[in-house]
């Protein structure tokens, strides 16, 4: 997976709101059919990054290459077309609408007489192939679970055909059942061959699904783990313990080094 070329690539990325610095020299790679968690306290600067990737932000220095060349995210409508999704929190859903018109929102096919067979089949095809527990796509969403309502969000991002999907917090509020419902679901996508990127506060639910883990401090990179890390050792690089914890492992072993 890891010698494949990244579909994503940051060099230096930095954003300045005035005089405040939210992101400072920020690298990341994203390759294909890989799941990276980005984590972090509030105010790591997640949430920036996320939306300099959905093109809602432009950064201040550095350079974004998508499949090997640089691209400028000017815009959400950049990103989308470039093939970057987003699945923001509030997922953006309509209640009233069943789950087929909740897909195509805003790509209806033949907007102005609508073709609501090819789009009903489409909706069944692809929530099929995601193993999706929704058991009618003529349902409202405000009928739906709040798993289930990630899962036709998420859906709804894959119809555009990305090559990289966002997740933001994507099992906030779930119970344990629709947790895992969620994650078996970024299984099957990370499975069709896409990068995923995973914003959460949830250590557990990180190392259930993440390749790598990358953690944020003060808008800077802070290190970059694997899923069997300790969660001590995730929680002493997201707030800042883990250069203590280094630097007193390492005198113990100078220590123990002279002993005759």
């Amino acid at each position: 997976m890891m010698a494949a070329d990244p579909i994503l690539r940051l060099r230096g990325i930095s954003k300045n709101f005035g005089a405040v610095q939210a992101l400072a020299d920020i690298e990341l790679d994203i390759h294909p059919g890989e799941v990276v968690a980005l984590v972090g306290d509030n105010g790591a600067g997640k949430s920036t990054l996320v939306k300099i990737l959905a093109g809602v932000f432009q950064p201040s220095a550095g350079t974004i290459e998508f499949q090997g060349k640089p691209v400028n995210l000017s815009s959400p409508g950049d990103a989308l077309a470039m093939g970057i999704a987003t699945v923001f929190q509030d997922l953006a859903l309509c209640e009233n609408l069943d789950v087929v018109a909740n897909l195509f929102l805003g790509h209806e096919l033949n907007p102005w007489a609508l073709d609501e067979v090819t789009m009903e089949v489409r909706a069944w095809t692809l929530l099929r192939e995601l193993a999706a527990r929704i058991p009618s796509v003529r349902l409202p969403i405000a009928s739906l679970s709040g798993g289930q309502r990630q899962t036709v969000a998420i859906a709804r991002s894959l119809l555009l055909d990305p090559k990289i999907i966002m997740l933001d917090e994507p099992t906030a509020a779930l119970g344990v059942a629709q947790t895992a419902e969620v994650l078996n679901l970024i299984e099957r996508v990370k499975a069709r061959g896409l990068g995923v990127i995973v914003i959460s506060h949830n250590m557990e639910d990180v190392r259930a699904v993440a390749d790598r883990i990358v953690v944020l401090r003060l808008g800077r990179n802070n290190g970059i783990f694997t899923a069997d890390t300790s969660h001590q050792d995730l929680v002493a690089a997201i707030t800042g313990a883990a250069d203590n914890s280094v630097t007193r492992r390492a005198r113990a072993k100078e220590a123990a080094d002279v002993q005759p």
